[in-house]
């Protein structure tokens, strides 16, 4: 590629983003889990009431669910995004290239949508430590993963 300058900064980018994605993916998973051990229990007979929602979470807020769902879609496809981009960076050709840059803005959309939820629930207020991490770092995720495909495309 033209611009090799920019290959220190990609990897590191790619280092904070995948870093900070397994961190989201970490508090998600626990926010899944939990959401599942204490979450909206019926017993057998009993009817669902009308205000029922499948994506309740016991912590939080009415954003809580839809935050967590898509953070963790999010940190999925930004850790495919780093593996990606690793192979991006080693290589550092044309070939590899449009992978790279394609999952890298997929996962910038996804990250962009969960900072929204992330956005409503701070909003809405009422929520735990955990989830507050999960917020500040989905909103730097937005930036870094922006620059890290700034700094991709400024070497083609």
């Amino acid at each position: 590629m033209a611009n090799a300058q920019m290959r220190p900064v990609a990897a590191l980018l790619l280092f904070l983003n995948f870093s900070m994605y397994a961190i989201v993916l970490g508090i998600g998973a626990w926010a899944v889990n939990r959401a599942i051990d204490y979450g909206f229990i019926i017993g057998p007979g009993l009817k669902l009431p009308s205000h029922f929602s499948p994506i309740y979470f016991p912590m939080g807020n009415a954003a809580t669910g839809f935050f967590v769902t898509f953070a963790v879609l999010a940190g999925v496809v930004g850790v495919a995004s780093a593996i990606a981009g690793i192979n991006h960076i080693r290589s550092w050709n044309a070939g590899s290239f449009p992978s790279a840059a394609s999952i890298a803005g997929v996962a910038w959309t996804f990250t962009v949508l969960a900072m929204g939820f992330a956005c409503k629930e701070i909003e809405l207020e009422i929520r735990n430590a955990r989830l507050r991490t999960m917020e500040a770092f989905l909103i730097i995720l937005t930036v870094t993963q922006l620059l890290y495909i700034a700094a991709i495309h400024g070497s083609a």
